[in-house]
């Protein structure tokens, strides 16, 4: 019996259809930097991206201006630890920032070095920003080597990292830094006065407008901690990071969140290779070159006596322990989960990876492109693992 007409055009159309989907995403996979890991189905950054929920603190709505004593500005600062050489690298993150945010706001800029910023360093960063900028030594003993630590068991240790392909393992400075970074950023007097700050780094980039005042958004919403990218690391760098971090829980057991990270810590599913490298660790961490955070959880009693006890423990030298798994387990575990934010509408990259979101704001990034480079490194990304225990706030 021949088929209607109108049921043959409506089965067509379903197969033109059915053929146009399947397109449209073998198109989407193949573009660079697209490739999904760990079960994420959809990058949420697919997804039309706006400003948080909430009452927002904008600069034509408040007095931002630079020298204005009745400033709306809370006590905050955008901070980082630089080296002089690295300045045109600098210039290049602060002239993205102040374009997309800091023009609007004027926060106060501190860059903190283990040795004299030079006079050119000084004019040309100040030239970028009508924002007060200030100079900052980081003190000698915040900077050289602990006393307990054995420089010739570094030297062997850094050996055996190095036949591992760990990067900087017998750099001295970038284990100093990672120290420095990880529990004596928020004891310098510099950021006595402060609440809140932002890390920045040479040669990073921002690429959307915001139009909010992230600090106050932060203050008003009682925000620990806020991030844009979310990592694996290494294993093979920091293999005793989470025995210890177990010893100082046993030790300490009602430190413990009791909306804490846990199973984003300690998930073995999604990389169970990297879980075991670390010894019940997951390895995941948000990446601090970008991190917005509260200094009073960083001065208060649990995250300080856990960085004393991780100090004493030589990781920082013995292993390459960075700030990021470091800040990430001490947010994971003493935080109140609730309080962490992942900023996805800041547009933001790192070499080799972005946080880019789909918004008309946003400009230089392809909305949901999480790295530049070779689709191994789409493995590294842990936000599937972050958003399936966590969530996307």
């Amino acid at each position: 019996m021949a088929i209607a007409r109108p049921i043959r055009m409506l089965g067509a159309a379903c197969i033109l259809l059915c053929l146009f989907l399947v397109f449209q995403l073998h198109q989407s996979s193949s573009e660079p930097g697209s490739k999904l890991a760990h079960g994420m189905k959809k990058d949420p950054l697919l997804d039309p991206t706006g400003e948080p929920a909430g009452n927002l603190w904008r600069a034509d709505e408040h007095d931002y201006s630079p020298n204005s004593e009745q400033s709306a500005r809370t006590n905050a600062a955008l901070i980082t630890l630089v080296r002089n050489e690295e300045l045109d690298q600098l210039l290049s993150t602060m002239s993205d920032l102040e374009r997309t945010w800091n023009n609007k706001f004027n926060y106060p800029y501190i860059f903190f070095n283990d040795v004299p910023f030079t006079e050119e360093f000084k004019q040309k960063t100040q030239a970028m920003t009508k924002a007060k900028c200030q100079y900052e030594l980081v003190p000698k003993e915040h900077w050289e080597v602990p006393s307990w630590i054995n420089m010739d068991l570094f030297l062997e240790s850094a050996k055996m990292l190095e036949e591992q392909d760990i990067q900087y393992s017998s750099k001295v400075s970038y284990h100093q830094m990672c120290r420095w970074n990880s529990g004596l950023f928020y004891k310098h007097p510099a950021l006595a006065g402060y609440r809140y700050y932002w890390r920045i780094e040479p040669n990073v980039k921002f690429f959307c407008d915001v139009d909010y005042d992230v600090f106050r958004y932060m203050e008003d919403g009682n925000k620990t901690y806020g991030f844009t990218i979310n990592l694996y690391d290494a294993p093979q760098s920091i293999p005793s990071l989470w025995p210890e971090t177990q010893r100082f829980l046993a030790a300490n057991p009602s430190y413990l969140s009791d909306n804490n990270m846990w199973e984003w810590i300690t998930d073995d599913v999604a990389r169970p290779e990297h879980t075991k490298g670390a010894n019940g660790y997951s390895t995941c961490h948000f990446w601090s070159n970008f991190e917005i955070g509260d200094l009073d959880f960083f001065r208060g009693e649990k995250y300080e006596a856990y960085f004393q006890h991780l100090d004493r423990a030589g990781g920082f030298f013995y292993e390459r322990w960075g700030d990021a798994p470091v800040h990430s387990l001490g947010i994971g575990l003493f935080a109140d989960a609730a309080n962490v934010h992942w900023f996805r509408d800041i547009g933001y990259n790192h070499i080799p990876y972005l946080n880019c979101p789909n918004s008309p704001k946003c400009s230089g990034c392809k909305a949901g492109q999480f790295y530049q480079g070779a689709d191994f490194l789409s493995k590294e990304d842990c936000r599937p693992t972050y958003f399936k225990y966590v969530g996307t706030h």
